[in-house]
């Protein structure tokens, strides 16, 4: 290699970290998408493919009362001109402008195919249809020619076009707009015409409005549908103050013959998509009361879904509520209103400053407008001075023009003429020197002067130009305005099904197995012996309920659990380990399982002695683990739960290993939630650790029932008025049993029918 060392380039090159760099590159294309691409200005509320796609038609001559032309033709015009980018990103933004139920005031008027709103992107493609420009786009592009643009070289340089449209209304409420550019987006909704321009005109006329003021003029949004917005007042005004809030929308039905009519769709929801999320429902079985579905929309009847009940006892708008919470049915809309101000800067604006910003907007346009026509007369009237007096010396400037060499400037001198008027009367026309021609040009220099003088009249008054601007906001409610679609409606919170709405509610018996196997079978009259178990297993507890109930399960380490019994297994089978549903202690064993409404009294104890009523609601734990429901004394250990169907009525009968049985009401103990209770039964805690002495049973009953004591294969029925010597005080000893029923094996209670 030579060693010859490498000049430096004449050129000296810039040189930028990696990090500067990339930050640079990154917020020039964030400030390109934000200000170019996905934000609206509040000017003329378009953005710029948009406002390309609007100007490209206009100068093809595309207006309204024209032919249609194709679309592809003005595809071609955008992206060949004005918008250097894909054929198909441009053609669907203006598709999405000529479809009436996407803008609620379409600004391209579309022949053939343009979708629908089951599919919006169903649309044919540009080389079938064909397209012209709205009448509602008059109001965008008919002040063009007239002065009022700013303009811009296109991306070659070669053509300028408008940077933004002299509007007559504030169209970024009118029709809203969605975007997403980097690090910010905008969700503005449509609003009725009417009620914006009125809005407009009320605060030109009062400036310092407020947005409650205005809110009594615009109600709320209005979609192109005739669903309901159903969002409170409250909320719709909170969200004009912020400029960010949400809406809700629900669908319109009716009754026809017993079948559910659905008319009304919310905003860009598809017909097709909400039948499909129904039909879901049907095949989960959770819509037993569907039997059928139809789509009867057509071109007279653009949203027609019909839904069929099972029978005429379903209840229709709790179906609907049902519906409405679970489908496309309703639907939540964002709303932020951010957006390109006249400073060229985005912001989140509340109604009152977008209206403002627009009315000044406006002014500035009508401003342009006014100077652009006083320019335009004064060079007439200027113009006309210089023909006049050419008119009244017509022999003199003909001989002028016919023997000098240099009549142009003879002519300026000879009349004091400026080099305008001078080339304006060589210009002239023979056939305009008639005499007839003097009374025209004295008649138009008086219609141009009046025109001058009421011009630089209203340039000059604030008062006459607000005049000047509510003619031309009446002038378009006049052209263009239409009645609100989408009624603002107050309606229920929608509710969905719950799992106990849906299935049917039966009487059920669930089993559960010494070694924790648990079923479930239909009825109350199943005896849990006679089912099959697994080896080594055998019945442990039984509990009758309804199958829209949840089992609690209490364990020996004194947690709850709840288990939902329309998930359990059936008792043909032999059940599933309830380890899978929840996770109790290692070693723990089940003592008791309970079923019943959630005001439903058990009695809760340990062999201690200790016990309290406690309700079933509060025994439910929603965690695997379950929850702490009795606090155990040591060496204490889990007594059966009892159920106690009436509590001021019920006697508390505890029976001790030692034969010793005390009766008290049940009303002696405390409700609680939670805990150990109050003493049921005097157990000496030493006796207790070393289980010589501890409560055996506990039995619920009522003085009209009997009480049964087993003790081997000897029993003692005993009703109530043998039951006197064993009443006494809550945490007494109590009396003996007779000689041998002192080991007594279990209690039952023998309930009078």
């Amino acid at each position: 290699m030579s060693d010859t060392p490498i000049e430096p380039s004449e050129f000296s090159a810039e040189q930028l970290s990696i990090k500067e760099y990339a930050e640079k590159a990154y917020l020039d294309y964030s400030m390109y998408v934000i200000l170019d691409r996905a934000l609206p200005h509040i000017g003329d509320g378009l953005k710029p493919v948009q406002r390309r796609i609007v100007y490209a038609m206009s100068e093809l001559g595309l207006k309204a009362s024209a032919k249609y032309k194709k679309s592809a033709r003005t595809v071609g015009d955008v992206i060949g001109k004005f918008h250097p980018h894909g054929d198909s990103s441009v053609y669907e933004a203006m598709v999405l402008m000529a479809q009436p139920f996407s803008y609620r005031y379409p600004l391209v008027d579309g022949q053939g195919n343009w979708g629908s709103t089951d599919d919006p992107k169903s649309f044919a493609a540009m080389r079938y249809t064909e397209s012209r420009l709205a009448p509602y786009t008059e109001a965008l592009m008919a002040e063009v020619s007239q002065g009022t643009v700013d303009w811009q070289a296109n991306f070659d340089g070669t053509l300028y076009e408008p940077i933004i449209l002299p509007a007559k209304v504030p169209n970024i409420l009118l029709n809203g707009t969605t975007g997403i550019a980097v690090g910010m987006a905008t969700d503005i909704p449509s609003h009725n015409l009417i009620e914006v321009v009125n809005a407009c005109i009320h605060l030109l006329e009062k400036p310092k409005a407020s947005v409650e003021d205005l809110f009594g003029f615009i109600k709320g949004p209005d979609f192109p549908t005739e669903a309901e917005i159903i969002t409170s007042p409250e909320t719709i005004l909170e969200m004009y103050r912020t400029g960010k809030g949400s809406l809700k929308m629900r669908a319109v039905y009716d009754t026809e013959q017993g079948d559910v009519v659905v008319t009304a769709l919310p905003h860009q929801v598809s017909g097709s998509k909400v039948l499909e999320q129904i039909a879901a429902q049907m095949q989960a079985k959770k819509l037993p009361m569907v039997v059928d579905l139809r789509d009867e929309s057509d071109h007279e009847n653009p949203t027609r879904l019909i839904i069929v009940p099972k029978s005429n006892r379903v209840d229709v708008d709790a179906l609907m509520s049902h519906l409405f919470s679970s489908t496309d049915l309703e639907r939540n809309y964002r709303v932020n209103m951010n957006m390109i101000g006249v400073d060229g800067r985005p912001q989140v604006k509340n109604l009152s400053l977008i209206i403002k910003e627009w009315l000044s907007y406006r002014r500035g346009t009508i401003r342009k407008r006014l100077e652009y026509r006083l320019d335009k007369i004064l060079n007439r009237l200027h113009l006309l001075d210089g023909l006049l007096i050419a008119f009244l010396n017509l022999d003199e400037v003909i001989h002028i023009i016919r023997n000098e060499e240099q009549p142009k400037k003879v002519l300026m001198k000879k009349f004091a003429l400026s080099d305008a008027q001078t080339d304006y009367i060589l210009d002239t026309r023979l056939r305009q020197l008639a005499r007839l021609e003097e009374m025209k040009i004295t008649d138009e220099q008086s219609k141009l002067s009046d025109e001058r003088d009421e011009i630089e009249k209203l340039l000059s008054s604030d008062k006459r130009m607000k005049t000047l601007m509510k003619k031309e906001l009446e002038a378009v409610i006049e052209e263009y305005g239409d009645q609100r679609r989408s009624p603002i409606v107050a309606r229920d919170e929608a509710i969905a099904y719950t799992e106990d709405d849906i299935s049917s509610v039966d009487p059920i018996t669930v089993v559960l197995s010494a070694k924790g196997w648990i079923r479930a079978g239909k009825g109350h009259d199943i005896d849990p012996n006679t089912l099959s178990y697994k080896s080594g297993d055998s019945f442990k507890l039984a509990v009758k309920g309804r199958s829209n109930q949840a089992v609690v399960l209490l364990d020996s380490t004194g947690r709850s659990y709840s288990v939902p019994a329309r998930g359990l297994p059936s008792a043909r089978g032999q059940g599933e380990p309830l380890t899978g549903t929840i996770n109790p202690p290692s070693g723990a064993s089940f003592e008791g399982a309970m079923m019943g409404a959630d005001e439903q009294l058990y009695l809760l104890a340990t062999d201690a002695g200790y016990g309290f009523v406690a309700k079933l609601g509060d025994m439910h734990a929603n965690k695997k683990a379950g929850k702490t429901l009795i606090k155990i004394p040591k060496g204490g250990e889990v007594i059966a739960p009892q159920i106690i169907d009436d509590l001021d009525n019920s006697l508390l009968v505890s029976v001790s290993n030692e034969g010793r049985m005390l009766i008290f009401p049940i009303t002696d103990l405390p409700i609680m939630a939670r805990g150990k209770g109050n003493k049921i039964m005097n157990i000496p805690s030493s006796k207790l650790v070393s289980r010589d002495e501890f409560m055996l049973a506990t039995a619920v009953m009522k003085k009209e029932d009997s009480l049964v004591i087993h003790a081997g294969k000897r029993y003692l029925k005993m009703k109530y008025t043998d039951l006197e010597h064993y009443i006494g005080e809550r945490a007494r000893r109590g009396n003996k049993l007779p000689r041998g029923f002192q080991k007594v094996d279990s209690m039952v209670v023998d309930v009078k029918e």
